[in-house]
């Protein structure tokens, strides 16, 4: 699990086929990989990625054929620019929101302007995405946590503060530019609650309790 909060960037040195599939090489100055070993999970641009070896400035992955189709490692370069961030300890701040680093799909940046410091973005995604994207909720791009400021059929605006900008890749972001997005946990879930299970069975959840509880409107 994570938080979005990003860490540090990083750089990818190594993206080459190996049996079928993509393995990769990321070279950070600035993520402590001290504590990091075989097997753990690293964010990378907010794609869950296994550790299969360390170096001294970083570490190895593998990049399965499922991630490769959903995520924009199909796009990936090697030099390109990173998000990282280590899987989050249960006695670390929740500086985000609940991520997964499991990439729902691409979001496309349509449009960049200035708004005082900030920079407003507005991306655009397909329908089935944009149901779990509310105003004012949490969604995650290449790995950032970010509040969504408004919501237009099938796009939606970011509004980037300075000290976000200076810490993530954001700031490279150009009109075209293809992110990595994961949605809300909690929509998803909240959606599956109301559908029900496939199969018929009792349940006390209802919309009235969920609209008094303030989970819909």
């Amino acid at each position: 699990m994570f938080t979005g909060i990003i860490e540090a960037t990083g750089k990818i040195v190594e993206l080459t086929q190996k049996q079928g599939d993509l393995a990769i090489r990321i070279q950070s100055n600035n993520l402590d990989m001290k504590d990091v070993k075989l097997g753990d999970s690293i964010a990378t641009n907010g794609v869950c990625l296994t550790v299969v070896a360390k170096h001294s400035d970083g570490f190895s992955a593998d990049l399965s054929n499922e991630t490769i189709s959903l995520t924009g490692f199909a796009h990936y370069k090697k030099g390109q620019t990173v998000n990282l961030e280590k899987a989050m300890q249960p006695l670390s701040r929740l500086g985000g929101h609940l991520v997964s680093g499991h990439v729902d799909g691409i979001a496309t940046v349509e449009s960049i302007s200035p708004n005082a410091r900030a920079t407003e973005y507005w991306l655009s995604t397909n329908s089935d995405l944009m149901k779990y994207i509310p105003y004012k909720g949490s969604v995650c791009i290449d790995g950032i946590s970010l509040t969504v400021n408004e919501v237009e059929q099938n796009r939606f605006k970011l509004t980037i503060v300075p000290h976000t900008a200076e810490q993530t890749t954001i700031a490279e972001f150009q009109v075209g530019t293809q992110v990595n997005l994961e949605v809300d946990q909690i929509a998803r879930y909240l959606e599956r609650l109301i559908k029900g299970a496939e199969q018929p069975s009792r349940s006390d959840i209802s919309m009235s309790l969920l609209a008094q509880a303030g989970f819909i409107k």
